[in-house]
C-alpha cells in the first residue's frame, strides 16, 4: 500500500545539463530566456516592472519575483496567480559530475493529485527544454 501523501508535500523534479553550473544559472536567471524554456510559466516576452516580471502564462497573466542574483545557483521565485494566490517555487542549479543539475520543487498547495502530476510533468518538460537549449550538439559549444 502506498503511503498517504500530505496535502503540503512537494516533489523534486531534476534535470542534468552537461554545462558548467554558472552557465546554466546565467541562462536560466535571464528573464528574456524564460519563454524559450519555461513554457509552463512564460508564453511570450517578459515585461519588467522593477524587480517584478509580468508574464503571459498558461494560468493567465502572472507576476514573478526571483530572489536576487547570487553565486549559489538559487533561482527561487514567487509566482502571483491571477486570483492573488502566491506560489513559492524553490529552484536550484547545483554542481553535478556531468555538469549541472537543475532541481525544481513542485508544491502541491491545494492541487488535486492529477493537477499536481500535470504540474510536475510540465516542470520536467521545461527543464528538459532548458537542457536541450544549453547542451552542445556534436562539437557545438552550446548556448552561453
Amino acid at each position: 500500500m502506498a503511503p498517504e501523501r500530505s496535502l503540503d508535500s512537494g516533489r523534486h523534479v531534476a534535470q542534468v545539463v552537461r554545462r558548467p553550473p554558472a552557465e546554466v544559472y546565467a541562462y536560466a536567471v535571464d528573464p528574456d530566456h524564460l519563454p524559450e524554456w519555461a513554457a509552463g510559466l512564460a508564453r511570450a516576452a517578459v515585461h519588467r516592472e522593477g524587480d517584478v516580471l509580468v508574464v503571459n502564462s498558461p494560468m493567465g497573466t502572472v507576476t514573478v519575483r526571483f530572489v536576487p542574483r547570487n553565486d549559489l545557483g538559487v533561482l527561487d521565485h514567487d509566482v502571483t496567480l491571477p486570483d492573488g494566490t502566491v506560489v513559492t517555487n524553490p529552484m536550484r542549479v547545483l554542481s553535478h559530475p556531468d555538469g549541472a543539475e537543475v532541481v525544481f520543487t513542485v508544491r502541491r498547495q491545494g492541487l488535486t493529485d492529477d493537477e499536481f502530476d500535470r504540474d510536475a510533468a510540465q516542470v520536467a518538460t521545461d527543464l528538459a527544454r532548458l537542457r536541450d537549449l544549453l547542451e552542445p550538439e556534436d562539437g557545438d559549444q552550446g548556448r552561453p
